[in-house]
């Protein structure tokens, strides 16, 4: 049945011109990797440092059932599952890893679920926020790459875990000096799922022309991304807590200052730095590590650079 919905509305998709399909594309967006990242590296510096802290905490742990779920279910992608299938242009291209469940659903969940079960958020916010998540699961659908169960339980997970990263962060608020706790088990919790998605058997199907069908191996870099993005957020996340304890209660042009410069050394990191680290570092490895430098630097690195040049300003200007 998935597949029946998938091909109804790939139909409609092409009998509709590309009007729908341009602007799904464009909701898609606010579902990517980088997309989100970035949101969230803004609010955590510049706005709203503990709702930065509560976007950042959730992410991570939605990233890391995503990873786990993908390589425990292992299910394949539309167009591998039917021939039928065409994705919308290129949306294939940002479809990694195995289909189940949507990591553009999670990651919407995240930022925008965050935001709709915060009961402290205004209504209206609220109401938005829901519907984004709905528009970029669908948008998932339209466009071909997931099908509906992928992108339902993406949701549902998301904002489940959105919902406890709340409670956690409350927690937190009255045992302040816990936090080691959490550390401690998340990055625990991360060495397991980086041994699980290492070391399990992959499905091993082969098309008409003998050729592997999906490569188990490399389905699993996702999931080593998100163990390396998640014990880098904890370690940061403490480091800072104990050591820098920034503010964003800041002058606005202290803001724009962050915002600007942080967004210019995030890019060099993730646009040069990784990849380097990728290929000097082959393998699983390679990917947690770059991945743990890139969350590291967001949780971490920026703030307690900023905090040092920003007192140093303070002094010199006195």
């Amino acid at each position: 049945m998935d597949i029946d919905i998938l091909l109804a509305l790939q139909e409609f998709r092409n009998g509709a011109g590309g009007f729908l399909a341009d602007f799904f594309s464009k909701m898609t967006f606010l579902g990517e990797l980088n997309t989100v990242l970035v949101i969230m590296a803004v609010v955590y510096w510049c706005v709203n440092k503990d709702f930065g802290t509560y976007l950042l905490m959730g992410w991570s742990g939605n990233r890391l059932v995503n990873g786990v779920l993908k390589v425990t279910a292992c299910a394949y992608r539309p167009w591998i599952r039917d021939a039928r299938i065409v994705p919308y242009g290129n949306s294939i291209t940002t479809a990694t890893g195995y289909s189940f469940p949507s990591g553009h659903t999670m990651n919407a969940a995240t930022v925008f679920g965050g935001v709709m079960v915060r009961k402290d958020m205004p209504g209206i916010l609220r109401i938005v926020s829901g519907l984004i998540v709905v528009l970029v699961a669908f948008s998932r659908i339209f466009l071909g790459v997931h099908t509906p169960q992928d992108v339902l339980v993406g949701a549902a997970a998301g904002i489940l875990i959105m919902w406890l990263t709340a409670k956690l962060m409350n927690w937190i608020t009255s045992h302040p000096d816990k936090d080691w706790i959490i550390m401690c088990a998340g990055i625990a919790l991360s060495v397991g799922v980086a041994l699980y998605a290492g070391l399990k058997p992959y499905p091993e199907d082969y098309g008409a022309d003998g050729k592997l069908l999906v490569d188990g191996a490399k389905m699993a870099n996702d999931t080593f991304k998100s163990v390396g993005w998640c014990a880098a957020f904890l370690v940061g996340w403490v480091l800072e807590r104990r050591f820098v304890r920034f503010s964003t209660d800041v002058p606005v042009i202290l803001k724009i200052q962050r915002l600007v410069t942080g967004l210019l050394s995030y890019y060099a990191v993730s646009l040069i730095l990784v990849p380097l680290l990728k290929s000097w570092i082959p393998g699983g490895a390679g990917t947690i590590i770059s991945c743990f430098i890139q969350m590291f630097f967001i949780s971490f690195l920026f703030p307690w650079c900023m905090c040092r040049f920003e007192k140093s300003m303070a002094q010199n200007r006195s």
